[in-house]
């Protein structure tokens, strides 16, 4: 059974970024790093400078110093680019990597992975969405080399990730179903990823992590739990409170009076139906008090997973003006979070704060002009000829209608990658020096992150957060083990 009560929620791309997770997990809490887009991540880190040195240090420690080398060699600017610069692309992902992004995408992982371990004995998670299939296998062997102690997944049926565990930790290959539109009666297709052949034949001794699935139904922790490929180690559920896609609503879509989905009691998780499975489960999506955890594991939870609160703290990743507009929202009480049903290309209901100069402004969104080059949230489709093709509808709406797609499909869509990339300060400058806007996903408890700030202070730390949540479990800060910081230099 884990000891921990508290999962920092995977937010974002890089929101819950290394000195996020580091700081909780030296609390004894599992700290959980974001695995998505995290190649572009390191490659756009890489062309700032690597201010501090962390990346370096950490793939000084790679297995394979050539590779890690040959990454540096692409990307890294000594001082940084000029701000006016464009970063340097890294190629969009597909089924089958080429071996540059496929290198950056292993050794993205691990340095995430590895900086969020250092200095101390706590466990750290990685989180992956399993709608954004093409970079799966590759970064979580990145993130098995570092030695990752879980792996979390949700957004989509992750059934076959426990297998993947399972045969990464005895040095195999793996495979993963992808799934493709339009794709023929008994067409099937995979990617690979052996490790034998990307370690040229000498694969380090890795550990199997634990395997947490996000959920939203007793269906599905049920399906998950009978008809793996392997063992599924317990589950994270999610209500329709918490940030970033919510599973869609059962039964025929209905909008409030908003636009926004309509929850009832059938999209309540069954938990008379879970318990009985025997697996630890933590609950996620307004949870975020003493009470509400005190009410999960009176549930029989072993605790809550908490995404909002620590998104603005100041370790996650988030640009830290947004996370000043974010707090003065909440002290003022004027927070406003829009389930928008139309926003992601994955389909899924997406929650976007409703911050002003951001793309949740509709002015901004419709000055924006389309494009299409990061690429994880591009779908597979089957081509007339059979052959893939990868299509977006945030993309130029003439270049989705070219390769198949649906008109209706584009409308509302937003660009979540390069607004992701936007909201962690690592802006994309497109044609004409137009900058990449943001777009700031946010669990309705944004509206109350005002509550963490300690007494005259204008921010506040993951510390606080944990300090917060635990304060009625018989543990004040001072009893709660700290492991002391590295040197780092």
């Amino acid at each position: 059974m884990a000891s921990f009560k508290i999962i920092q929620g995977g937010m974002g791309v890089a929101v819950s970024g290394w000195p996020l997770a580091r700081a909780v997990s030296r609390r004894g809490q599992l700290g959980v790093v974001s695995g998505t887009g995290i190649a572009v991540v390191l490659a756009r880190r890489l062309q700032e400078g690597d201010t501090g040195g962390h990346i370096r240090r950490a793939l000084s420690h790679f297995p394979i110093p050539d590779m890690a080398q040959r990454v540096l060699d692409r990307y890294f600017i000594s001082g940084g680019r000029a701000p006016d610069e464009p970063y340097k692309l890294s190629p969009l992902p597909q089924v089958n990597f080429p071996a540059p992004l496929l290198e950056l995408t292993v050794l993205a992982n691990y340095v995430e992975v590895y900086l969020a371990k250092e200095g101390h004995e706590g466990v750290v998670g990685i989180n992956f969405l399993e709608k954004v299939q093409t970079p799966t296998l590759p970064s979580i062997f990145g993130a098995m080399l570092a030695g990752v102690d879980y792996v979390l997944m949700g957004a989509g049926i992750p059934r076959y990730i426990p297998g993947v565990l399972d045969a990464f930790a005895q040095g195999h290959a793996a495979e993963l179903k992808m799934d493709v539109e339009s794709a023929q009666a008994g067409e099937q297709c995979a990617a690979h990823f052996d490790p034998v052949s990307f370690c040229n034949g000498a694969v380090p001794p890795l550990k199997r992590p634990q395997f947490l699935a996000i959920i939203s139904s007793a269906t599905l922790a049920m399906t998950l739990a009978r008809k793996s490929n392997g063992k599924v180690d317990g589950f994270i559920i999610e209500t329709a409170l918490a940030g970033g896609h919510n599973a869609p609503p059962r039964g025929p879509l209905q909008l409030n009076v908003r636009g926004e989905p309509l929850y009832g009691e059938r999209d309540d998780a069954d938990l008379e139906k879970i318990r009985p499975l025997g697996l630890p489960f933590w609950m996620a999506g307004g949870f975020a008090t003493p009470e509400k955890l005190a009410d999960a594991l009176a549930s029989g939870a072993s605790g809550i997973q908490v995404g909002t609160a620590f998104a603005v703290s100041n370790e996650s990743g988030l640009d830290p003006e947004l996370k000043k507009r974010m707090l003065a929202m909440s002290r003022a009480q004027r927070s406003d979070v829009f389930t928008d049903p139309l926003a992601s290309p994955t389909g899924f209901p997406f929650k976007v704060l409703q911050m002003e100069g951001s793309l949740s402004d509709a002015a901004a969104y419709e000055a924006r002009t389309r494009i299409c080059d990061i690429g994880y949230l591009r779908k597979t489709y089957r081509k007339d000829d059979g052959t893939l093709g990868y299509r977006c509808s945030a993309e130029p709406v003439k270049d989705y209608l070219a390769k198949g797609g649906a008109l209706a499909d584009t409308v509302g869509r937003k660009c979540l990658c390069n607004a992701l990339f936007a909201n962690i300060g690592l802006a994309q400058v497109q044609s004409e020096g137009q900058l990449e806007g943001a777009l700031i996903t946010a669990g309705d408890d944004v509206a109350n992150v005002a509550r963490y700030l300690p007494a005259g202070k204008e921010t506040y730390s993951a510390d606080d957060v944990l300090d917060y949540l635990l304060s009625t479990q018989g543990q004040s800060s001072s009893e709660l083990k700290h492991v002391a910081d590295p040197v780092i230099g």
